[in-house]
């Protein structure tokens, strides 16, 4: 089974990159993540790092599954309560985290995430399922509250938060050949609409090419965050996605000003 991706961080308008992006893909095996430091408390970065570090230092290549990726999660949370014990500088220093798994043999998905980092996954050129945000903003939507006017920031759930709980699995999911995914955090989906993704993936034959479309839109609306994502794309999506409309597409095209 082909798996193309490509990986991207940018610090955008902030003094500093607090993201983590990380890519490893095995003959058996490949995972994909993110991890944003939670803003607000000291050492979110670093705990981004620890984050990142663990999984893909421990992932090897061998037949995987969720179990193994629910442990390698646990382990990157202990990995961070013990550095928060170390530094009481940063003992309230959390992260979130979207992370991709993927059995290359029996060419089967599943994610896991924190936080509002998110997984997108698209089939046929559209969005099939995306991660619910742990944000109250998320919940008053779910809810059937109005959330305007809340901060989409405030999270109830991150890796190491002073109330630990368990991070968000998916279902398994069998692999079709032209699915995409798009791991990304929310300075990165925050300022792009999901039919916009869409139309990006339509227009593009490569992953990297679909990010770099994706973050020419976003710096045209001035991003004041870092803005980071990885894509993963699965057999050839160029094959089963089409340009529908060009009018969909001008936020892409260069200007004619």
């Amino acid at each position: 089974m082909k798996i193309n991706y490509a990986a991207t961080s940018q610090t955008g308008a902030r003094e500093s990159n607090q993201d983590e992006t990380g890519a490893w893909a095995g003959d058996h095996c490949a995972c994909f993540l993110v991890c944003d430091g939670v803003a607000g408390t000291a050492g979110g970065g670093e705990a981004a790092r620890i984050a990142r570090d663990v999984l893909m230092e421990k992932i090897d290549d061998r037949p995987f599954t969720p179990c193994d990726s629910k442990s390698l999660i646990e382990q990157a949370q202990e990995a961070i309560r013990q550095a928060q014990k170390k530094n009481l500088n940063f003992k309230q220093m959390s992260t979130t985290l979207a992370a991709l798994f993927i059995d290359r043999d029996r060419q089967l998905a599943w994610w896991a995430h924190a936080g509002d980092s998110r997984i997108y996954h698209f089939r046929r050129g559209f969005i099939h399922a995306v991660t619910s945000d742990h944000s109250l903003a998320q919940q008053l939507k779910e809810a059937g509250v109005d959330n305007s006017g809340i901060n989409s920031n405030l999270l109830y759930n991150a890796l190491g938060t002073e109330v630990v709980q368990s991070a968000s699995y998916s279902e398994v999911t069998p692999l079709e050949d032209g699915d995409a995914f798009l791991v990304c955090t929310d300075g990165f989906w925050c300022s792009l609409k999901a039919s916009e993704m869409e139309q990006a993936l339509r227009m593009v034959s490569s992953p990297q090419e679909w990010l770099a479309l994706m973050q020419k839109a976003i710096c045209r609306s001035d991003p004041n965050d870092n803005l980071s994502a990885v894509a993963v794309w699965v057999g050839s999506p160029q094959d089963t996605t089409l340009l529908q409309s060009m009018a969909d597409s001008t936020r892409f095209l260069p200007s004619r000003d």
